[in-house]
């Protein structure tokens, strides 16, 4: 039997190494759901202060992957598919569920609806991300991200745990419109910074360094409330910024429709 022509070889033999998977950052990627899985299993055994702190977890792991894939140059389409379904297992799923049995369960339906709700519009954001690279500036996200997200819900608890944990609290009516609007804002069209534009291999100012010792510091001391404070910048973040732009917008508006209207006025020409 003769061999089929080198042209074909070839083909064939690119098709069989695209079949293919780099170890490496799909390991992270598989950290992940493994995480992710283990927030659910102890959110659903009442241990919520374990299930929000494998969900911070998560979060270092996803970032991981893919920067580890981008040093590395071992990025791929099967790399990118797979870390939006781990993305959708840790930051979707276990924070709903977590939210759901910490503090949504006394509303009823509205709790597993909220629950539910947000489950599916981070399920829509990574979506929408997955469909939009390359197409959409990298500087900015569109939506918040799923991961911030789940890093609010997570913070919220552990917050709550800091505090001691203990009393009645105003946690299920908070817990409740926090989950509807993050689950709003992930599949809005505010933007919000993604950090990719930052090269910290550049040379920074000697104060940099300062600032980031102290962050550290604050990082070991309180990672409770500086998670807490840091995430509900971030989020709130979108909508200031969608409001400024929006201000920023009318006004530009204004000040055109006013200088052709005071262009077109009668003597304007100095006649």
């Amino acid at each position: 039997m003769s061999r089929p022509p080198r042209s074909i070889r070839l083909l064939r033999g690119g098709a069989e190494r695209r079949r293919g998977i780099y170890i490496l950052p799909n390991l992270f990627t598989t950290a992940t759901i493994f995480l992710g899985v283990f927030a659910i299993i102890r959110a659903s055994s009442g241990d919520f202060l374990a299930a929000a702190v494998c969900i911070v977890i998560a979060h270092v792991s996803d970032g991981l992957d893919g920067r580890i894939a981008r040093l590395t140059k071992t990025t791929s389409d099967f790399g990118v598919e797979y870390d939006s379904l781990a993305d959708l297992v840790a930051f979707g799923v276990a924070p709903g569920i977590l939210a759901y049995n910490w503090a949504l369960g006394p509303w009823g339906h509205w709790g597993w609806l909220a629950a539910s709700l947000y489950v599916t519009c981070g399920a829509l954001r990574l979506a929408r991300f997955n469909t939009q690279i390359g197409h959409v500036e990298k500087k900015n996200f569109v939506g918040l991200p799923i991961p911030a997200a789940a890093d609010m819900v997570a913070a919220t608890v552990l917050l709550y745990f800091f505090f001691g944990g203990e009393g009645e609290t105003s946690k299920h009516l908070l817990l409740l419109l926090m989950i509807y609007g993050l689950a709003l804002l992930m599949v809005s069209n505010i933007r919000y910074y993604s950090f990719k534009d930052v090269d910290w291999r550049a040379q920074q100012p000697f104060y940099t360094l300062v600032g980031l010792v102290i962050l550290v510091m604050f990082v070991v001391a309180q990672p409770q409330i500086l998670l807490f404070c840091g995430m509900l910048v971030y989020v709130a973040s979108g909508p200031v910024g969608w409001v400024r732009t929006q201000a920023q917008r009318r006004r530009g508006q204004k000040e055109r429709k006013l200088r052709r209207a005071t262009s077109g006025a009668p003597g304007s020409d100095g006649v």
